[in-house]
């Protein structure tokens, strides 16, 4: 045997005794070649042919990753056609799921179904600190409004960072809000009127489904996949037998499925609603939280007529409860302004205050580094258990950022019957149902949310993977 087939068979060998886990780095080439006194070629060879296996896969700048064996739903299903996808309709979000929804932010709960980041990984202190400081700082501003714009040293910053996903708005064209939630309906609401259609990917985050609602309009649902995000090909057909007011997605580690649209494909639908002056609400909200060595590029990018609406907040990555947000309205902007200064005439200032400092001052690109790489192998981990714990034919969606996971069971089994099993255990879930306007789809889908990993984590995924079973 060759020594770097031999070299394969033994880190192989731990991978599958579960020395290594997936989602787990492996020793680098060049470490693994000193541990064995051989060549870096000869390391080289046998990582390549681990590859070749499916054992372990590269990533760009970060090493070689134990690769998990649970397929992604979507991957090898053929694509629905355009013209059987349903027309608009009306949004009617009922008690029952209103429920499920309160349920998910109960905190005696494992949190596996709620949207939130872990706290235990959030500046706190430090964030906490500078909102003091600022407020002692800026006694009198800290106390006022700020105007609908939002201060002008967060906006100033926001605009710099903006350079990372490829953009370049002045201080001027940036809205703050009171997270990225209110940005997202005050799009909604400068673009759309009581009874327009609003197409989005589905499955759809629930809070826009309940926006909607609230406002009116239809929700025309276009499919999605994790692997490329929306349908573009039934986007044109939809575009061409409906009337679509405006297009909602999230760009960047979609809410729920984890997707990322490719470049092309942003590239391709900021043409195509260009092409009928249709305008698009973004919403990027989890885009900092990329696993890879780079930030995905907003479709905003590609806005060369101000009709992107970008939406953003450092609800995901700094302080939640802080409701920091921000939209770049493009055409939209003294529209946007108006709709905030009505709303609730400003944001609130001292966090606003606390924001800005830490980006100029608290090393935010430190600590995003920090989260990613624990994001990246709780993801990893949760994903392992499913695939360890969750009956056969289980399929897992394999996000490259963010903390969600979208989990797609047999057929037989009932996603709500699970939740309702789930919650008597003390175990919080999202049954799929909650991301459709259509009550019939995503039975057997649930949310899981991979930013808390602990023991009991484990415990609660093998619990709900018993459960599973039981109904299948």
């Amino acid at each position: 045997m060759p020594l770097y087939e031999e070299i394969a068979a033994r880190v192989g060998g731990l991978i599958e005794q579960g020395t290594y886990r997936p989602g787990e780095r492996i020793p680098s080439i060049r470490e693994l070649s000193r541990q064995m006194q051989v060549s870096v070629n000869t390391i080289m060879g046998a990582y390549a042919q681990l590859e070749n296996l499916g054992m372990v896969e590269a990533r760009p700048q970060s090493g070689y990753y134990v690769r998990s064996r649970v397929l992604e739903p979507g991957a090898d299903v053929p694509e629905r056609k355009p013209e059987e996808e349903p027309a608009p309709c009306c949004v009617s979000v009922e008690e029952v799921p209103l429920r499920v929804i309160r349920s998910l932010t109960d905190p005696s709960l494992v949190p596996l179904g709620g949207g939130v980041p872990n706290p235990d990984l959030l500046p706190i202190d430090k964030l906490n600190r500078m909102l003091a400081t600022e407020s002692r700082r800026f006694r009198i501003q800290s106390v006022s409004y700020t105007g609908p714009r939002g201060t002008q040293r967060l906006r100033a910053q926001i605009a710099k960072r903006s350079l990372n996903y490829g953009c370049t708005p002045a201080p001027e064209e940036i809205v703050v809000t009171s997270g990225c939630v209110e940005a997202v309906t005050l799009a909604l609401q400068a673009t759309c009127r009581p009874g327009d259609t609003v197409a989005v990917a589905s499955p759809v985050y629930y809070t826009f489904l309940h926006s909607i609602q609230w406002m009116g309009l239809k929700v025309l649902e276009i499919p999605s996949t994790p692997q490329e995000g929306m349908n573009l090909d039934v986007l044109r057909y939809a575009i061409r037998n409906n009337p679509v007011h405006a297009c909602l997605i999230i760009s960047n580690f979609n809410n729920p499925l984890g997707s990322v649209m490719p470049e092309e494909k942003k590239r391709e639908l900021v043409a195509l609603l260009a092409q009928h002056d249709i305008p698009l609400i973004e919403d990027d909200v989890y885009g900092d939280l990329a696993f890879g060595p780079s930030r995905p590029t907003a479709v905003k990018a590609y806005d060369e007529k101000g009709l992107v609406l970008y939406c953003s907040s450092f609800s995901k990555t700094l302080a939640p409860g802080y409701r920091v947000g921000w939209i770049v309205p493009g055409r939209y902007q003294r529209k946007i302004q108006q709709l905030k200064a009505l709303f609730n005439i400003a944001t609130a200032t001292p966090t606003q205050l606390a924001v800005a400092e830490f980006l100029t001052s608290g090393g935010y690109d430190h600590h995003l580094r920090t989260i990613r790489r624990i994001y990246s192998r709780q993801v990893a981990r949760v994903r392992d258990a499913v695939g360890r714990h969750f009956p056969l034919g289980t399929r897992v969606t394999r996000p490259e950022g963010g903390y969600v996971l979208w989990v797609e069971m047999p057929d037989g089994v009932d996603a709500f019957r699970l939740y309702e099993g789930a919650l008597k255990a003390g175990i919080s879930i999202a049954p799929g149902t909650l991301f459709t306007a259509t009550g019939d789809r995503y039975r057997n889908c649930i949310r899981l949310n991979a930013a808390f990993w602990s023991e009991r984590t484990e415990q609660a995924l093998e619990t709900l993977g018993a459960m599973a079973h039981e109904l299948s």
